[in-house]
């Protein structure tokens, strides 16, 4: 009897799990910094920045080494 009750809590369960989770994306969203100046060369000055900015963090990218800032969306 023990194992019916165990049966039933797993399809309840996953049936809660289904219908009432929410799936979420992680999207992260990037814009050129606005107060970085000269060439990225590092990133973790980089990212100061941006969060003077009031983002999250922020890495070089590019040919011309430009500051994007990032957070998530």
């Amino acid at each position: 009897q023990n194992k019916y009750y165990y049966y039933y809590y797993l399809t309840y369960y996953n049936i809660f799990d289904v219908f009432f989770t929410e799936l979420t994306e992680a999207r992260t969203c990037e814009t050129q910094s606005h107060r970085y100046k000269g060439p990225c060369v590092r990133k973790s000055n980089c990212a100061n920045v941006c969060k003077t900015e009031g983002f999250s963090g922020g890495h070089c990218r590019g040919f011309r080494r430009r500051c994007f800032c990032t957070k998530h969306c």
